[in-house]
């Protein structure tokens, strides 16, 4: 995440637009180019920082509530940071009638967080998604780590609590 002490409250920390504004010059003056200037906001930032919205909405002059509606409406637009792997659950029908929803309730409780969260170590968020198209794996997780996506299934309770703590111990340094 590209942010930086700068101004200011005391210790307030501050999101550095300077990657910003290049993208923000070539799309200053083009129609219609506002999903595309927020997909390669959120490139830069892994979200949308609410001062790299205010700048977006100077530079392409657009009200910032339409700005939001757009944000909101999309779910690929994220408002706050995601840990480092992005685990993405999903609750389509054939996932679901194989028993997707254990699989996320044993997710939530292993990391100790809901759907829509991130750990306080900024290690894991946990999403439901609505369909990630590996019908044929029914349940399926996707973990979405340094823009690798990994994709995991035919999924238990059991097995999904253990490549999160395969991970943890990745990420340890343990050997798995």
């Amino acid at each position: 995440m590209k942010e930086c002490k700068c101004g200011g409250k005391s210790g307030e920390i501050r999101t550095d637009l300077s990657e910003l504004e290049p993208i923000l010059t070539k799309y200053r003056n083009i129609p219609g180019s506002l999903i595309t200037v927020l997909q390669q906001t959120q490139g830069i930032y892994g979200y949308l920082p609410q001062e790299a919205i205010v700048a977006i909405s100077k530079a392409l002059k657009i009200k910032i509530a339409k700005i939001m509606g757009v944000i909101t409406f999309y779910a690929q637009f994220r408002l706050n940071p995601i840990g480092k792997h992005l685990i993405m659950v999903c609750q389509g029908t054939a996932c679901h009638v194989n028993g997707s929803e254990k699989v996320a309730e044993a997710l939530a409780e292993e990391l100790s967080i809901q759907p829509g969260e991130t750990t306080p170590d900024k290690m894991f968020t946990l999403e439901n998604v609505a369909c990630l198209g590996c019908c044929s794996m029914a349940p399926v997780m996707m973990i979405q780590s340094q823009g690798n996506n990994e994709v995991y299934g035919p999924l238990t309770p059991k097995s999904a609590r253990k490549v999160i703590r395969d991970i943890q111990a990745a990420e340890r340094g343990e050997a798995e």
